[in-house]
């Protein structure tokens, strides 16, 4: 019994930290360190929406009508849409300007002929806050789609990075892939500010993109790497739900104070230069360390936290933990898997499709949310404020009810929350009311994306588990790719892009209930664990009603899959399947 106790205490970091403080002196710092690498993300991700902002209404700029006032020009020189809602963006009329200004006439002939705009455009100075680069070169009508290519390359370079800087991460550690991604961020982004044309933007779009979102993710693996488990849902989400949330409705207001494209490039990707500290004051992983056989350095690294958190561990404790990882590492070294193994047998591979189908449905609905605030047809600014504070509420009810109300329900009803919100956007009138479906949707998605980052990293068993989590987020990426064209749809009828919104987030919603429940649950190991997690559930379980004869005698069984789950979510998100096929070809 003392045996077994001993090993309980320090078999791993989970019952390494309470000797050196779950959430102690250092612990606090470093969740207060996630401060700037969270609104680095923020603004990498957000940036784009308000550098390539449009004028909802804009015309052909006719040089000999611009000592005219507005409504005259217009009058004049623009012909009205063919439905008659306005007048159109990208036709002009033409006509000899100096005779019919001679003439006095201030009403056009229907028998002028029309044509493409000839001399640029002119904006309605009553929307133009500061000019963009879409403005500046003239990113609209025929090449109104440009903003659109360049952020779907910039997701194009979130796959490439997710690569890179897991590989990086894998191979040299935690410290320097969050140095370099935040390193090229940072390049990446003050480049963007000389910019001149489509392809040198597009270019630094996608520079800027191999730091997504991983100049966030390595800092936050590395902080729930370090507090308890019973800390790591409240820092895991509240984070997000605190720092993100600020710097998302921050950065509009930002954009407007500053007022001029090239300058919010370089003033939202200062956050960036958070890497010139990052080697003083983040301390590396010390499951990475132990993972490269470099234990007495992780015993080095919770020596520190021990002293400034003021605790007194006994020696024999590292001792007992040092013999505990290396035979863990030993055992790891007998045999290595690959990310195929998770198709092989027929329910993990249904289980490991699924994930990726109902993540990539999650991050498109997701996106397409971020970027809808541009056709809800009310001040962009303050509708993506709104937007962007539903995360607050969406993570705190997790935070409260994740642990208690189970994963696939929760999943499911949010997904088809937001699908049925987005749905509500079309039928009611432009405006406040279909404004209003659409922030709900929003806060609905946030918490479907919150769910979605954990959900796979628990049903996954541990011996593939990096592997799996890194293969679904990239196919997350690849869905990122095309939401930009799912809102490119409004060019084609207003209420596309949501009808597709709405029907990806009611097919994700109902996808979710086909996975295992997690909660209270010991998570899967191997692969036959993994093959046999959950089979028995029926699809109508739902885990808060339910008490587990484990839960009931002691708990031990929520307390292991609350620790792994928290530990995973962060520690496995950005690991590379390189590294790993690398390691296994050279054994």
């Amino acid at each position: 019994m003392e045996g077994s106790k001993r090993t309980q205490e320090v078999a791993d970091f989970d019952d390494l930290l309470p000797h050196v403080g779950e959430f102690g002196i250092y612990q606090k710092l470093l969740f207060l360190m996630m401060i700037p690498f969270t609104f680095a993300v923020a603004c990498v991700y957000f940036v784009q929406i308000f550098i390539t902002l449009v004028p909802e209404k804009h015309w052909c700029r006719i040089p000999e009508l611009d000592h005219l006032p507005l409504e005259q020009r217009l009058q004049l020189g623009i012909p009205l849409k063919d439905d008659g809602s306005g007048y159109d963006q990208c036709s002009m009329y033409v006509a000899n300007w100096t005779e019919v200004l001679a003439s006095g006439v201030l009403t056009p002939d229907a028998t002028w002929p029309k044509t493409r705009c000839q001399n640029g455009w002119e904006y309605d100075p009553q929307e133009m806050a500061y000019e963009t680069i879409s403005t500046e070169l003239e990113w609209v009508c025929e090449k109104a789609a440009l903003p659109t290519v360049a952020q779907s390359l910039f997701f194009v370079g979130a796959i490439a990075g997710g690569l890179i800087w897991g590989w990086v991460a894998d191979r040299w550690g935690r410290i320097p892939a969050l140095i370099g991604s935040n390193l090229i961020g940072f390049l990446g982004g003050v480049c963007t500010a000389f910019a001149s044309s489509f392809w040198i933007f597009a270019f630094c779009r996608f520079t800027v993109g191999l730091a997504f979102d991983n100049c966030f993710t390595m800092m936050y693996i590395l902080v729930l790497e370090y507090v308890g488990p019973k800390w790591r849902t409240f820092v895991a989400n509240m984070s997000i739900a605190l720092f993100f949330t600020l710097a998302a409705c921050l950065i509009p207001w930002v954009s407007l104070w500053v007022a001029d494209w090239r300058w919010i490039c370089v003033v939202t990707s200062l956050p960036l230069l958070a890497f010139v500290i990052t080697p003083y004051l983040v301390p590396e992983s010390a499951r990475w360390l132990v993972s490269q056989g470099k234990t007495e350095k992780a015993i080095q690294i919770m020596k520190k936290f021990e002293k400034i958190n003021k605790t007194k561990v006994d020696p024999k404790i590292y001792t007992e933990f040092a013999a505990a990882c290396e035979k863990t590492v030993a055992e790891e070294k007998q045999e290595t898997y690959s990310v195929l193994d998770l198709f092989k047998t027929p329910r993990l591979r249904k289980i490991t499709i699924l994930l990726i189908i109902i993540w990539m449905a999650v991050s498109l609905v997701f996106d397409g949310h971020v970027r809808s605030v541009r056709t809800l047809g009310l001040d962009v600014f303050l509708t993506f404020t709104i937007t962007s504070a539903t995360e607050l509420p969406a993570d705190t009810l997790l935070t409260l009810t994740l642990d208690r109300w189970g994963r696939r329900w929760l999943a499911c009803l949010s997904m088809l929350l937001a699908g049925v919100f987005s749905w509500a956007t079309i039928v009611l009138p432009l405006g406040a009311y279909s404004a209003a479906m659409a922030i709900l949707g929003r806060c609905a998605v946030n918490i479907s994306y919150n769910i979605g980052l954990q959900y796979a990293a628990e049903v996954l068993p541990t011996v593939v588990r990096a592997q799996g989590v890194a293969l679904i987020h990239i196919m997350g990426y690849t869905a990122n790719f095309v939401s930009p064209f799912v809102i490119y749809l409004e060019t084609v009828d207003r209420n596309l892009p949501f009808l597709v919104l709405g029907c990806i987030g009611v097919i994700g919603g109902l996808l979710s209930l086909f996975l295992p429940e997690t909660m209270d649950r010991e998570l899967p190991q191997t692969l036959r664990d993994g093959e046999e997690f959950g089979k028995n559930d029926s699809l109508f379980d739902f885990p808060c009603v339910r008490k587990t004869e484990d839960n009931v005698e002691n708990g031990e069984t929520f307390r292991r899959s609350v620790s792994l789950r928290a530990s995973i979510r962060g520690e496995t998100l950005r690991s590379s399947m390189i590294n790993r096929r690398s390691v296994r070809s050279t054994k």
